[in-house]
This record gives structure tokens, sequence and C-alpha cells, in this order.
């Protein structure tokens, strides 16, 4: 039931096929597996790898990526199911990777003892085809049999089959849904809840799934039966059920828009719909019904604000009674950034001026008691989620920060964090420091930022430096510890800077509703506002100032290139959006129009031709020099936007580095391999440019 922001999308529609036209001489470039669009990418690809891969340090980079990924040391972070501790790993071996379990006095010890539950490697290899890990859910209380689902090659489209626990077989002739956009998930040990494509009519305008079927053990596929449509224009729906012992019920959401939905309470086969604003997230945790508001909301004689997460007892609720109590109310630099559930008690994650800080409630006769999760540090991202929440009060705590290697703690109430399992030190972080710096945007707005380098830093504008953003979709960027990044630019002098700008969720709903649609705008000032500011106060000159982004994030740097050509040495524009006029008839773009708005509508088009990279492109204006990497794969954002807009650069005359991977999915890699030789072109590419 809680929606979960995302980076640019939760799902998919199918490929888009395109031809040549006046209008867009490049459109045949979103043809995505056609032989004519795939002999440029080819073509491009040379290009930049002859470039790149002939550079001293490339190679190096690459080893010592792919060593950092394949690393036996690095955490493996666990779920409990069952009497069992899952994980799914990927190493030099185990490229497809492995799902395996453990004990938790086994993952106590330095060297945990492993079960093979499932190869992907072995699977792939069976089976003609790649498989990429994609999760199971297993089913309480026995937890015997589990739905795994796969994607061939990395695409969001992915395949669902049932899968026996003891005998670590799939089930023959147990529930397989095909490969589509969708999903399953149980009712009981012989029903499932179903999502997918049936053809024509039963997926959204966006590609999602618009039905929710009930599919019992035994019959057909296709005629599952319908228990919820949803109407054609909507983004997606998805049903599923809350099993917590006492407390069980089944939920149906329609997601209207990527930020609205309605939510409804299927009981004896006939759903009832929550009287809550269709833009909260809502939830239930045993008999409390949960809403984080994105909005105002009266309700009662109670009014909230946006940003707060309030509670009222879900079956008074149903009855008509409308008294919540406020969990959390937000401040101008406080922001509830997540929250997780144990047995009794709901922990909620809080940011306040980007920083970390958990609070463990508790509800009582008297209502509800706050404390706070000693044992934390001063600085660092948190991270914290319950590990078995129908049975102990116990939590999982992840800290991190730029230097700091990560680790995962084991919390229990009443003792003090227990680390279990440590990120090697991939980097040497002595003399490097952190810092958080404020840039003034151009309406005044106070922008943060972290900023990280060198003690003792000669101001003279001579650092490379890499400023990093996303800015949409209310996800925020928080400090995290990178053995890729710290090897490649931190270790060899440069400096790192992490832009926390208008559009991300760093401050609640109103830092991300400030740069929506015709405000978008805000989010790209900010952005230049703190490249601005990493040149006035003699961090670094344009010439030695790159930057770097993904998927909504790619569109930030493509209107950095456009807009913002001044600021940067260098940009590196990964996944990205560029082409906005088109970007909601491709893939799952419809589904972005709540965040970006219909470039359909005349109105809405004035203000998003404003922002869109691919009509700002001037032959006569001066870029920095780009590369543009995406994946054929990606299913989600689709890499017309990258081909295009690179081509028409290239057209232009300028200078134009591009790379596609031709498996990955919207991640851009589908291995660790893949991963290394990505991450080694970017990194060589930014050196090369800004030293």
């Amino acid at each position: 039931m809680r929606r979960v922001a995302v980076c640019a999308g939760i799902l998919t529609a199918g490929w888009a096929m395109a031809a040549e036209s006046d209008e867009d001489p490049w459109m045949w470039l979103e043809d995505v597996t056609g032989d004519r669009a795939i002999g440029w990418v080819k073509e491009r690809n040379a290009v930049t790898e002859t470039e790149l891969q002939s550079d001293p340090r490339y190679a190096g980079l690459r080893d010592r990526f792919a060593a950092i990924l394949n690393s036996d040391a690095k955490i493996p972070y666990v779920t409990k199911i069952g009497d069992h501790y899952y994980n799914f790993w990927q190493d030099a071996t185990h490229v497809q990777g492995v799902w395996r379990r453990t004990t938790l006095e086994a993952y106590r010890a330095p060297d945990t003892t492993w079960e093979t539950v499932l190869d992907l490697d072995a699977l792939s290899a069976a089976e003609g085809k790649r498989w990429v890990w994609h999760g199971a859910s297993c089913l309480p209380p026995a937890y015997q049999r589990c739905l795994v689902s796969l994607s061939a090659g990395g695409s969001d489209a992915d395949t669902t089959r049932e899968f026996d626990l003891p005998s670590r077989a799939f089930v023959p002739d147990g529930f397989v849904r095909p490969e589509a956009k969708g999903e399953l998930s149980w009712l009981d040990a012989d029903t499932v809840f179903l999502t997918s494509d049936f053809g024509p009519g039963t997926t959204t305008t966006s590609g999602y799934p618009r039905q929710v079927r009930l599919w019992k053990r035994g019959t057909p596929f296709a005629t599952a039966e319908v228990i919820f449509e949803g109407a054609a224009d909507d983004v997606s729906v998805s049903a599923g059920k809350d099993f917590t012992d006492g407390f069980a019920r089944e939920w149906v959401t329609r997601g209207i828009t990527f930020y609205s939905s309605e939510t409804y309470l299927r009981r004896d086969g006939a759903l009832v719909k929550l009287d809550v604003p269709a833009d909260a997230n809502t939830s239930s945790w045993r008999e409390w019904l949960l809403v984080e508001l994105r909005s105002p909301w009266t309700v009662g004689a109670q009014t909230f604000p946006a940003g707060a997460l309030v509670a009222a007892d879900l079956e008074g609720f149903l009855r008509g009674k409308r008294t919540f109590q406020a969990l959390f109310t937000p401040t101008e630099t406080r922001s509830l950034a997540s929250f997780t559930a144990t047995r009794e008690t709901l922990v909620l994650n809080l940011l306040d001026q980007v920083r970390s800080d958990v609070v463990v409630l508790r509800p009582g006769a008297n209502g509800w008691s706050s404390s706070p999760l000693g044992g934390l540090p001063s600085f660092g991202a948190i991270g914290v989620s319950a590990v078995d929440p129908d049975h102990s009060d116990d939590l999982w705590l992840t800290v991190t920060d730029f230097l700091t290697p990560s680790s995962l703690a084991l919390v229990t109430a009443g003792k003090a964090p227990e680390t279990l399992k440590s990120m090697p030190t991939f980097f040497s972080a002595e003399g490097l420091e952190i810092h958080q710096e404020f840039a003034t945007s151009a309406d005044g707005t106070q922008v943060p930022y972290f900023l990280v380098h060198r003690k003792g830093l000669k101001r003279n504008g001579k650092t490379p430096t890499l400023l990093y953003g996303y800015g949409g979709f209310e996800v925020s960027m928080t400090p995290s510890y990178s053995g890729t990044t710290g090897t490649a630019w931190l270790a060899a002098g440069g400096a790192y800077a992490l832009a926390n700008i208008r559009g991300g969720g760093e401050f609640g709903p109103r830092w991300h509703q400030a740069a929506l649609k015709e405000n978008r705008h805000r989010a790209y000032e900010d952005f230049a506002a703190v490249a601005d500011h990493l040149v006035e106060t003699g961090v670094t000159k344009p010439k030695h100032l790159g930057a770097m982004g993904g998927s909504n994030g790619g569109l930030l740097m493509g209107n950095m290139l456009t807009q913002y050509p001044d600021r940067f040495g260098a940009i590196v524009c990964q996944v990205p959006l560029l082409d906005m006029k088109r970007y909601s008839q491709l893939l799952a773009g419809a589904s972005w129009m709540g965040e970006y708005g219909d470039p359909s509508d005349p109105a809405q088009w004035s203000f998003i031709q404003t922002f869109s990279p691919y009509h700002l492109a001037r032959a006569d204006a001066r870029y920095p020099r780009v590369l543009f990497t995406t994946s054929t794969k990606d299913d989600r954002v689709h890499p017309g936007h990258a081909r295009k807009m690179a081509a028409r650069l290239m057209e232009q005359g300028h200078d134009v580095l591009y790379w596609e991977n031709l498996e990955g999915g919207h991640g851009g890699a589908a291995n660790n391999d893949q991963r290394a030789q990505m991450l080694a072109l970017a990194w060589t590419f930014l050196w090369q440019e800004l030293e």
C-alpha cells in the first residue's frame, strides 16, 4: 500500500517502434532492437570504447572496480524468511548470482557458511537465458512456497515462478506468470493475486497492468477472475495480503497518477474504499490505519500539515470515526524519510537538515509514546528495517557516510546495537573530510550540499570536482560509502559534491512540490547555484567541474548541458529522459506526467519545452563534452532519449561520446563485469576532461 518513490518510474510499457519523420529525423533510433538502430549503437560504442579504453587509466579502473564489486568481503544483506536468513549474491564466480541462506549464528561468524537455494548461473545455462534476479516472496507462516521473479537480461518485464524451499526446486505445474509487466502475490496456498498483460485493453497507457485478478491453482492463467479494473489512463493497479497474525487483511490499490491513488480493503470478496486523501501514502499496521500526507488534511476537527504521519483505529475509521493522532509533524528542516513496523513498535527514520535520526513509537492505553533509538552516530545516513515484524521488535540498522565503510548492526530492545558486518575499506580516507555547505538559488532559497575533499584544500580553483544530483520524485540524496567513487576519484585527489536540490524529498513534500511541472526550473537553478558556489568558494573552476546524474538525474544533466554549459567542463548523462515532447509516449513515460506535465496539452507543453534538452540543443552553442550511457534492455526510460540526443548533438557539430550496454535494464548493467566496464568508462572520461 505504501508507494515508494523510484528512479523515474516503477513499471514499464512495451517497446516503441518509430519511423523517420520530417519533424524528428532521428525518430528511427526509437526502434529499440531494429537493425538500423542497433548498427548505429554498435558504431558509436566502438568509437567510445576505442578512445576511453586506450587511456592507460581505464584498464586499472575496470579491474579495480570488478574486484570491489565482486569482493567476498562486501556486506551480504539478509532477509529473514522462516528460520533462515536469505541473501542474493553476485561475484566473479556467481556472475548472474546465487540465492542462498544461512542461520543467525552462522551469520554472526566472520566467515559465514551459506547454503545455496537457487543458482541463477546454472539456471541460465540450462535454459539458455541470462536471468537477472528480481526477488522472491514467500508464503507465511510455513514459508515453504515462494514466488520467484526473474528478468531476461535485466528489463523490468519479468516472469514469476512458484518455488519450493524444502526441495529447492521450481514446482512442477506450479504458478507461472509469463514474461510481462506485473506480479503475483500470495492470498493462500492455492490462490494468488495476479496482475499482468492479458492483451489489448488490459494495460494502462503507461503499459502497467490495469486489472487485478484472482488466480486459483490448476485453472488457466487467461481465465483468472477479474476482481478489480482501473481506468485506461491510470498508472497501474496492484493487490496484496497483510499476513500479520490477528490482523490479516487484503488490499487493492488503484494508482491513478504517480502521486494519487485509491486504496481498497477487500473483505468477503467485496471492496471497501478508504476515505483518505488521494495523494497520501496509506498503509496499515496491526489495528492502526496509517496515513502519510503529501498535502494538508482537515479530518474531523483536526488539520494536519503536509509531511505529517497520522494514525487512527482502522475498524473505528471504517465505522465512521475520524479521530487521528499525529505520529510525526514536520518542521522547516525536519522530515520523515521512511518508517518500518516491528511486532510492537513503529520506527521512524527522519532527516533533519539531511542528517539522519531515528525515533521509536509505541502505542499504549494513554496514546503513543516516543523515544530516540540510542547508539547512533552523529553523522551519516542511517537505515532501519524490521528483522521479523511478526515475532520480534529487532531491527537491522545500517550506517554509512562518504568516508566510513557501511556497517550492519542488529538492534535488540534494551541492548546496544550489535555490529554484525562491515564493508571493507576499499580506499584510504586518510586526509579526507566532509562538509555540509549551502548555496543560494536564483529565488533566494538555501540549497544544501555535501562536499568531500582533502583536508587543507587549496582553494585555488584547480581541484577536479564532480557534482552529482537527482532532484525528482521526492527521492532524497544522502551520504553513502562508495568504493568505486572513493577509489576512482577521492583517493586520486578529486573532490565530490552531492546536491540536495528541490524536486527531491530531503525536506519532505514541500521540497519536492516546489519543483514540479511549471516549477521544474527551480531544480536546475538549484543545481547551477551549487556549481556556482563551488567556484565562488575556490574549490574548483568550470573547466575542472564535472556533473553526473541518471534517469531523472539524466534529465537534470541534459538541462545543465543546454542551459548552463558555461558551468561545467564535462557531463556524464546516464539512462536519461531528454525528449520531453515524446517522453509520455515512450515505455513507462505516461506514468510520470504528475512530475513533468502532459506534453500533448499545448498549455503544458509551453512550460515543458523549457526543460526539454532535445529541443533546447543548438548548433551555435558551446557545450562541454558529454558522455551518454544507456541500456538497450532499459524498458523503463527508453534508450531512444539518449540515442536521439547524441545523434542531434553530433549532427550540430558537438563533441559527444555515446555508450549503450546491450543488457542491463534501467540500472545500466546486468552483472558486476558490466557495471565495472560502465563505471570505468565514465571515470576515465571525467579524468580526461577535468584534469
